[in-house]
């Protein structure tokens, strides 16, 4: 019986030295608590990229194993699994616009919040960019877990062009921007005639170095896509040589500073030929039949 009861007991001490041993290893360490904490906050965007690696190595070795297989079908599968780890379009960042209409720029890149941004193109989504007028150049890109990024430099206003009677601004290299809102822009060069958008910014630039020039000239204006004139606010047109309009402008600043030429009543200085300046004086009204008479004017 003693002995019966010395084995119980043993038996019992036993059993409960290893119930106390499980709940000692079921029981967390501080340790363990920690790292169920950060696996807890794991982001899924973490998750996300072990999922799509795994499928990415998948989609590679079936193109391996079939290369005329469904290479797409590939792909939307992961564009579906990146949307539901955590990799959907939540921020499009716009930078550089100014001029540009934003609903111009969202419709070119095809996407909104929500969307899943695996699918995205930037590549795509730049060449649409770069068929706004506005946009001279465009640069996107797709920034993970779900940020668009969008960097925009436009066509600075240079000038107003008027052809065949529409107006229209147009930049440096003559693309026309837009036709609306002339006045919003601020005071610009009048260009005027067919071709003097893409030929403008060289004459304009000339003519700067005149200010006295420059500041009474109101239109450039071209002429048979050739040559030039300057119209005056005045009303004189200055008729400038086809491909010699540097040493003309040299001469017309030089005659002005001396004569105060382009302030006497013309109608026009003719700078064509390469020897000479033709001045076109506005014509002397006739007299009336009153002041024909002798002694009309007498007291």
């Amino acid at each position: 019986m003693a002995r019966s009861l010395a084995a119980g007991g043993r038996a019992n001490a036993l059993s409960s030295g290893r119930g106390g041993a499980r709940r000692e290893q079921d029981r967390p360490s501080r340790l363990r608590l920690w790292l169920r904490r950060r696996r807890g906050l794991a982001k899924p965007a973490a998750l996300g990229l072990l999922t799509l690696g795994a499928v990415g190595a998948l989609g590679f070795t079936l193109y391996l194993a079939d290369p005329a297989g469904r290479v797409q079908a590939v792909v939307e599968t992961i564009a579906d699994l990146g949307e539901t780890a955590g990799f959907e379009v939540r921020d499009i960042r716009i930078e550089g616009r100014s001029n540009t209409p934003e609903e111009l720029v969202r419709a070119a890149l095809g996407i909104r919040p929500g969307d899943p941004i695996i699918s995205f193109s930037p590549t795509e989504a730049r060449a649409r960019l770069q068929t706004i007028a506005w946009v001279e150049s465009a640069h996107v890109e797709r920034r993970l877990p779900g940020t668009i990024l969008v960097r925009l430099t436009e066509r600075a206003p240079f000038a107003i062009w008027q052809n065949a009677g529409r107006f229209s601004i147009i930049d440096r290299e003559g693309k026309v921007v837009t036709s609306e809102t002339l006045d919003a822009f601020g005071p610009l060069p009048l260009v005027v005639g067919a071709g003097a958008n893409t030929e403008a910014f060289a004459l304009y630039e000339l003519l700067r170095a005149h200010v006295e020039v420059a500041r009474r000239t109101q239109a450039l204006v071209r002429v048979g896509e050739r040559r030039w004139n300057l119209r005056l606010h005045n009303g004189v047109d200055v008729l400038l040589p086809e491909g010699q309009e540097a040493p003309a402008l040299n001469r017309l600043a030089e005659m002005h500073q001396r004569h105060a030429l382009l302030d006497r009543p013309l109608i026009a200085i003719d700078m064509r030929l390469p020897d000479r300046m033709v001045l076109r004086q506005q014509p002397t009204p006739e007299p009336s039949p009153q002041q024909r008479r002798p002694g009309a004017n007498r007291g």
